[in-house]
């Protein structure tokens, strides 16, 4: 396994810099942010260490993307752009759908291989109608991206952190049970999941097992941590939104079994890409605090993670 993390967190850095800072703490590989210019809409979005569409118009820019990345002996795990492709504003759907059919262009032209996001979800509709959706919206997406053999993993988070996301949440693919839907639906060796424990641990989901029946659908990993508060949540109950009752933390400082999801990664035979993602608010505010919560994340992943 290659060990590396989400260049999102490092937003005011330029893609030379983020790289460099790879390179000089040893980190193998980077999944890079590649949203659209100049449209953040929530914390860590919006962030373009790779431009897609300069990829596309512009064969010296893809070149020394590519050429820094070999360079500094880190590989690029994949672009990711995370977005609601599913949204219920048309305007918006259309947009970051156009979007990410340019990423995954980008991708296969820098010889990248991935894409990292989300499958999306109207949060006004239940499952069953955001079913329906997906049959609508992604056939042709992972139609691209298999003309392309571009591989698309799916993260499964479900993007219902605070009330601008209530009541659904914005992103479908959560669960191994949706999973087993959307997969049937999109019956395709390029689409997979982008495996993160940590998302299971607040929505009470068993986080090892499915790793064992979803083995050969796991394109991608990260290393993000849960904390569970379990006065907060006898207080509130399952129903508030999650930021109430956890928050998500630096590897080793939350309730994921480290030891126990690494084993399993190992059982199945998995050797790719595994990106530490932080999202932990008590390293952020200062360049330093960022750049010791990779560090710290990294020194404590080592143990399992060589």
């Amino acid at each position: 396994m290659k060990l590396g993390f989400v260049s999102a967190i490092l937003d005011t850095w330029s893609y030379e810099e983020m790289m460099d800072f790879a390179l000089e703490h040893g980190f193998e590989c980077v999944e890079v942010a590649s949203w659209p210019q100049g449209k953040a809409e929530r914390r860590y979005a919006g962030v373009s260490h790779i431009d897609a569409e300069r990829v596309l118009a512009d064969d010296a820019y893809a070149k020394h993307i590519m050429d820094y990345s070999r360079k500094n002996r880190v590989e690029i795990s994949s672009l990711a752009f995370y977005p609601n492709t599913m949204d219920a504003n048309l305007e918006k759907r259309n947009s970051v759908v156009e979007h990410l059919k340019n990423v995954i262009l980008a991708s296969h032209k820098l010889g990248i291989g991935m894409v990292t996001t989300f499958i999306g979800r109207d949060q006004t509709k239940t499952v069953e109608e955001n079913l329906e959706l997906v049959k609508e919206i992604w056939p042709t997406i992972i139609k691209l991206a298999e003309e392309n053999n571009v591989k698309i993993a799916i993260e499964n988070c479900p993007m219902i952190f605070g009330a601008e996301q209530w009541p659904g949440g914005q992103n479908l693919m959560t669960t191994p049970k949706i999973w087993r839907q959307v997969f049937e639906i999109l019956d395709s060796r390029n689409l997979g999941i982008n495996y993160d424990p940590s998302h299971f641990v607040w929505q009470m989901v068993d986080y090892i097992k499915p790793i064992y029946e979803f083995k050969d659908k796991i394109f991608h990993v990260h290393y993000k941590d849960i904390k569970l508060y379990p006065d907060r949540l006898k207080d509130c109950g399952i129903m508030a939104y999650p930021l109430d009752f956890m928050s998500p933390k630096l590897p080793g400082l939350g309730d994921v079994d480290w030891g126990k999801y690494v084993s399993a990664l190992t059982d199945i035979g998995y050797d790719g890409y595994t990106c530490i993602e932080v999202e932990d608010k008590a390293f952020e505010g200062s360049k330093q605090k960022i750049e010791d919560s990779l560090l710290i994340s990294q020194r404590y992943l080592k143990q399992f993670v060589i």
